[in-house]
């Protein structure tokens, strides 16, 4: 296996060059051997070894640590550098860091991420922030709410600093005391010398602060030492008119909150409820059955029909036949992400009497005789 170059060698300074100068030599060789700017075979494996001579030196700690123990692993050269390479690459025109290692790194490792990533900035895990749960709220409306938009208030569950120790998980009065056995770094630190040339170093989660840092003696009795505490928000939703059936909105960060992370989506999932005299068709067209009494459907009559915004005129000819149907323009419901509204459809059903008395029934035979003549 072929051993690393000296980091001091790589980016071609003196090993007592100033912060300056280390950033100064970096962004040189970035330039130089940027990918999309160099296409050689060489160019990437280049680029990777100045970046890892980079993230050590422009370090004051791990640059100490290198010029005492020599190199250490990897994913150790580069936790805790994405501002120092987000300085350099701002003005490059290369795009952000995790573009530029997602781009690099993505090529090298064949596609397969994750440990394999040592720089840890590509796009899926360079975002280590809590991220909260996407919450689903199922609204029920109305073809009334839906003719006018709907407003409603909900809650939503959170999670924020406790109030009562300020984030801190100690009681008030106290504060968290500086983990001793790894000197609230909440790692430990195993340094093997495999030989004269070569040195080893392990770094595992502290068993005594579990990786916190820090130790609580005595516990804030809110919170319970976690510093955090679960609280509900409200949040306003404008359902907009015309709303459809089944339609989900996705309201950008406000599903659960999470303190210092990132907030959830809050998904608005619509259900319309049916309505005792109208249904909806395509386009917010709606239809009604509306019953027409057997005479007036001979002789004609102007009848007042129901719409959503109330009764309207429509007239039925005369001679009109059972199940014809009548429109009503723009008497539907808004056309959901259109302008206007759609159409009331009038279907005619025929009433008849549901009994008649004798002098009812002779008139009627009378008058079917005529018609029979």
């Amino acid at each position: 296996m072929t051993s690393k170059r000296d980091y001091y060698e790589v980016l071609s300074i003196s090993r007592n060059a100033s912060k300056d100068e280390i950033k100064s030599a970096y962004r040189k060789l970035a330039l130089k051997y940027h990918p999309d700017r160099n296409k050689s075979p060489e160019a990437e494996e280049k680029f990777k070894e100045i970046s890892e001579a980079y993230a050590v030196l422009s370090d004051q700690d791990k640059r100490k640590r290198y010029d005492t123990y020599g190199h250490v692993g990897t994913e150790e050269v580069f936790r805790g550098s994405e501002d120092n390479f987000a300085e350099i690459f701002k003005d490059m025109g290369f795009g952000g860091v995790g573009d530029i290692f997602e781009q690099i790194f993505g090529r090298m490792g064949g596609g397969s991420r994750g440990r394999s990533d040592p720089f840890g900035f590509n796009t899926r895990s360079n975002d280590r922030r809590i991220r909260g749960r996407d919450l689903l709220y199922e609204v029920d409306m109305t073809l009334e709410d839906v003719l006018k938009g709907h407003k409603q208030e909900i809650q939503i569950p959170s999670i924020e600093n406790c109030s009562t120790c300020s984030g801190s998980g100690a009681s008030p009065g106290t504060s968290p005391k500086k983990c001793a056995t790894c000197n609230g770094q909440g790692q430990t630190r195993r340094v093997y010398n495999q030989n004269q040339f070569s040195t080893f170093i392990s770094l595992e989660t502290c068993n005594t602060c579990q990786g916190e840092g820090k130790i609580i003696e005595k516990p804030c009795n809110v919170c319970k030492g976690h510093g955090k505490v679960n609280k509900t928000n409200t949040v306003n939703i404008d359902i907009p008119p015309g709303i459809e059936d089944g339609t989900t909105l996705r309201l950008s960060g406000k599903g659960e909150h999470v303190q210092g992370g990132v907030n959830g989506d809050l998904l608005i999932r619509i259900h319309v409820l049916p309505h005792n005299l109208f249904k909806v068709m395509d386009e917010g067209d709606l239809i009604c059955n509306f019953e027409v009494f057997f005479v007036d459907m001979i002789l004609g009559i102007e009848a007042r029909v129901p719409t959503l915004d109330g009764a309207e005129k429509l007239k039925i000819p005369a001679g009109t036949k059972a199940n014809s149907v009548f429109k009503i323009k723009g008497k539907g419901l808004p056309r959901y992400g259109k302008y206007g509204r759609g159409d009331q459809y009038v279907k005619v059903e025929v009433k008849l009497p549901d009994r008649i008395n004798d002098k009812q029934k002779n008139l009627l035979k009378d008058l079917a005789k005529e018609f029979k003549k």
